[in-house]
């Protein structure tokens, strides 16, 4: 891959990144929670699904539910349940300023970990984004493994700042988080239901 090739891969993958999905918005929500040292398990557990996404797209699985309606109509509705019962939890979560200490320990560093790369891997729009996106700087005539590890570093590196970014502004304003309690959790919570409901009808 030339220089000139990944600059703008490098470019499109920022762009990707500022564009809402549910990492970010997982990052957002945990940073508020439970702070941003603990939220890096979640933004860890989301850049190793991302990595994960972006082989599966390269080396043929993209391609395989692309030509398989059934087997992206199932993965739909798994990533869609997903993202429900991420919002449930969300909306369960201890008010911010009520039990602020049990909110920031309920969740393990493992629990965050999992949380953020399911939400990564089960999230078939992704999939087939990548699918669309990786071919337009695949080079066919260099290593595949190759450009592989180097679009995969490249977004990972991204991502990771723009969700640390999130998850420590989300973390900055907590004072006035407190104060909204509950109703922070709820609206958050009902925004992944709502696309864990969505998802799987588009």
């Amino acid at each position: 891959m030339d220089f000139g090739t990944w600059a703008l891969y490098a470019a499109a993958a920022v762009g990707l990144s500022l564009t809402p999905g549910p990492n970010g918005l997982l990052a957002l929500t945990h940073g508020a929670l439970y702070g941003t040292k603990k939220t890096l398990a979640t933004i860890f557990g989301g850049l190793l699904g991302f990595a994960v996404v972006i082989g599966m797209s390269m080396f043929g699985i993209g391609a395989l539910l692309q030509a398989s309606a059934e087997l992206l109509t199932v993965l739909k509705w798994v990533g869609g349940a997903y993202l429900v019962w991420l919002g449930i939890q969300v909306w369960r979560s201890e008010p911010l300023g009520i039990a602020d200490t049990v909110s920031r320990t309920s969740l393990g560093s493992s629990k965050l970990f999992s949380q953020g790369f399911l939400s990564a891997v089960t999230n078939p729009k992704g999939i087939l984004f990548f699918v669309a996106f990786l071919p337009q700087f695949i080079d066919p005539n260099a290593s595949l493994f190759l450009q592989f590890v180097i679009m995969a570093a490249t977004f990972v590196f991204v991502e990771f700042w723009y969700e640390l970014m999130v998850a420590t502004l989300a973390d900055r304003i907590q004072p006035w988080l407190k104060k909204v309690g509950k109703n922070f959790n709820r609206f958050f919570g009902s925004v992944f239901m709502a696309i864990g409901v969505l998802l799987p009808l588009r």
